[in-house]
């Protein structure tokens, strides 16, 4: 049976993603030249490296580090495998001519790709505060459209079963009328790929013009509507022609939904127990 290809590591830009509010002028201008020249990094020196990007191959050399890689020389050739091997492409464009097989193979490995990369990208410290804001929440409203609308109906399906009473909103008129009465005790959870449905910015705004906390989950870290929030959850999932709305995104925002019901279940455990429990009776229906 073939195994799939998956890297375990995440990619250079996944990584980028993962410290990209952390970095210093001159570590954002080397990589400001690297995501504009992605294939010739591979056969500069950390000379010309630094001195394209205006900057000093002391930074170059800090950058590599806070990215993981050993050096200079590592980050390149890590980079060069995302480029140059076949089996390393996960993300690749489902081709004309492709047989179910191939198909097959290609989801899979990008789905399982997405989660190891959004697990590298998902800071702790953010998720930690996406915990304490609905904790303590009063109340809790949670917008998306299209793919992620379906997340978001799934958040409020996971949070009812605890007793925690929240919606979702999945259509744009019904999202800025709810945030236009939200307050201070509000959280709002934004789910979107891409960070730019302007229906769904538009109520997130709304929102925090009213005092509430705003926590987004995306997949760019450089999105309008990260710029908006409060506290960034993020994913690395690509979404390519015939994929739009894959899977794959889907399942990377599923699993921080799970990751943020779980955690603030265990912050209380008997009491959100017993409330899972009645939750779960109540859906129990007498046998004819």
């Amino acid at each position: 049976m073939n195994q799939l290809n998956i890297n375990t590591a995440p990619g250079l830009f996944a990584r980028i993603d993962a410290v990209m509010s952390k970095l210093r002028g001159a570590e954002k201008k080397i990589v400001a030249y690297i995501e504009s020249n992605r294939e010739e990094i591979i056969h500069l020196s950390i000379t010309e490296v630094a001195e394209r990007s205006h900057t000093s191959e002391s930074s170059v050399v800090r950058l590599c580090k806070r990215l993981g890689y050993k050096g200079f020389q590592d980050l390149k050739i890590n980079l060069a495998r995302e480029f140059i091997a076949p089996e390393k492409q996960i993300h690749e464009v489902i081709e004309k001519g492709d047989n179910v097989v191939t198909i097959k193979k290609k989801i899979f490995q990008s789905n399982i790709q997405a989660l190891y990369d959004s697990l590298e990208v998902c800071n702790d410290d953010e998720l930690e505060k996406a915990v304490n804001a609905i904790s303590q929440a009063k109340h809790i409203e949670i917008y998306g459209t299209g793919g992620s609308g379906t997340v978001a109906k799934d958040a409020q399906h996971k949070f009812l079963k605890l007793g925690i009473k929240c919606f979702a909103h999945i259509d744009g008129v019904l999202q800025s009328m709810s945030a236009s009465v939200l307050d201070k005790d509000s959280v709002v959870i934004g789910i979107s790929h891409a960070g730019s449905n302007t229906d769904l910015l538009h109520a997130m705004k709304l929102a925090k013009e009213e005092g509430a906390t705003l926590i987004c989950i995306t997949n760019s870290s450089k999105s309008p509507m990260t710029q908006i929030s409060n506290i960034h959850l993020l994913t690395a999932s690509k979404e390519t022609m015939f994929r739009t709305d894959a899977i794959s995104s889907r399942i990377a925002q599923l699993t921080i939904i799970d990751i943020l019901v779980a955690s603030v279940a265990n912050r209380n455990y008997e009491y959100f127990f017993s409330k899972l429990e009645k939750t779960r009776k109540s859906t129990i229906h007498k046998k004819l």
